[in-house]
């Protein structure tokens, strides 16, 4: 049974807030499926002379701001590249105090992840996490498994390279174990043996602090993404940011390979986006 938490759904907005998003949900063209590499906190903190583990800790707010208007407009799946594997390479105490607010995220804002129908998943070598971090996650995924909102992974510990060398790595092994052939490895084969088999492709790549890469992330899952880059650092990324992608996605065409006069016979034409502008603008 949930407990009692704050409902999202009953937050009072300002009208230009409630016009962009009835604006975005009745364009039929939200993304299904936004990951995020958020990216830019050490930055932010030395540009005001602070700590870098400052950067992380205002850099929290940004994550929860990017979580519940996802779960508020009816983004379905939100993928954070919360740390890489490359992550550990940096100064063990930094290390140290990422796990310390991750564990605290999670035990702080969980009641009312669950109570607002948020789904917690996790790809990447999380056995490599601290073991109290571990703990504390497989309780959150175990509260939440049941829930039918926003699916939240956190990719921890995470690489696409790893992942795709591993799933190759288990089919090489049913070939030579003779559950498949060589004929069998499609597509599809190495997709399924991902750890993102659980959800769909991402529609939409957000990268703050303006640089341009993935940074070894979900390489395989993003080759039909939309990317939004913005110079904006992670810990200033707020709701109205994130308006502006969705708002940016909703306008783009995403041909797949097809012409413009294909898609235009078979889906609505895309959103206006000058409508969406003037409504982002009120509300900066």
């Amino acid at each position: 049974m949930k407990e009692a938490g704050v409902n999202w759904t009953e937050e009072s907005l300002s009208l230009e807030e409630q016009a962009l998003r009835s604006t975005l949900i009745e364009s039929g063209r939200l993304p299904r499926h936004v990951a995020i590499i958020m990216d830019g906190n050490g930055r932010w903190a030395q540009e005001r002379m602070r700590p870098r583990i400052e950067g992380h800790r205002v850099g929290m707010d940004s994550v929860r701001d990017a979580v519940k208007t996802c779960s508020q407009v009816g983004v379905k799946y939100l993928t954070l590249y919360a740390f890489s594997t490359e992550n550990w390479k940096r100064p063990a105490a930094e290390v140290r105090f990422l796990m310390s607010l991750l564990e605290t995220y999670l035990r702080k804002e969980l009641e009312e992840l669950h109570a607002n129908d948020v789904r917690i998943r996790t790809v990447g070598k999380t056995n490599a996490l601290p073991k109290n971090v571990q703990r504390v996650l497989e309780g959150a995924i175990q509260q939440t498994k049941d829930n039918r909102g926003l699916t939240l992974t956190l990719a921890l510990s995470y690489g696409a390279r790893q992942d795709i060398t591993r799933a190759v790595q288990m089919i090489a092994l049913d070939v030579r174990s003779g559950k498949m052939s060589p004929e069998d490895l499609t597509e599809q084969a190495i997709a399924e043996r991902l750890q993102t088999a659980f959800m769909p492709d991402p529609d939409l790549v957000v990268r703050t602090s303006g640089e341009m890469r993935l940074s070894n992330f979900l390489l395989w899952e993003a080759a039909y993404a939309e990317i939004y880059v913005t110079e904006q650092l992670w810990p200033d990324f707020r709701r109205p940011d994130l308006y502006r992608a969705l708002a940016d996605f909703a306008c783009r065409e995403r041909r797949f390979g097809k012409t413009s006069a294909q898609l235009a016979a078979d889906q609505p034409p895309s959103t206006d986006r000058s409508t969406l502008q003037r409504i982002l603008d009120a509300i900066r």
